[in-house]
């Protein structure tokens, strides 16, 4: 974070959707870098978004209801300790040391209010769970 504003720095590809604050924001046709000053903004690159019918999974399931936070579509105060029971039931699956990383720094994240985060954190879990439960079928 250095000395400037809390922030996020944020990259988007040529037409890519962000969902900041309720509003659909479209990049034009080059890359581009927007920082975004707000520090609590709900942020949420439609490229990520989970659809409702996709939610299938433990991990999935969590991070479609963080990504709800970030949408507008939940209230943060509302669904925080459901959340962190949902992440604490994660860490009872994800024993490795990395998962368990990723599960502290989204756990961290969602009690410090940072939702984006918390979510960046849980999708990285995705990849690991589809080969948890590739393994067991």
């Amino acid at each position: 974070r250095g000395g400037k504003m809390s922030g996020l720095d944020l990259k988007l590809g040529p037409k890519e959707r962000v969902l900041i604050n309720g509003a659909v924001i479209e990049n034009g046709d080059r890359r581009s870098r927007l920082a975004i000053m707000t520090p609590d903004a709900n942020i949420l690159r439609l490229r990520d978004a989970i659809h409702p019918e996709d939610t299938k999974t433990p991990v999935r399931r969590v991070c479609y209801a963080v990504q709800l936070v970030l949408s507008g579509d939940a209230k943060a105060d509302e669904i925080k300790h459901t959340l962190l029971r949902n992440i604490e039931e994660l860490s009872q699956v994800f024993v490795d040391l990395d998962s368990r990383q990723l599960i502290s720094a989204a756990s961290n994240a969602l009690t410090s209010g940072d939702h984006y985060h918390c979510l960046k954190a849980l999708k990285l879990l995705l990849p690991r769970e589809e080969r948890f439960l590739a393994a067991r079928n």
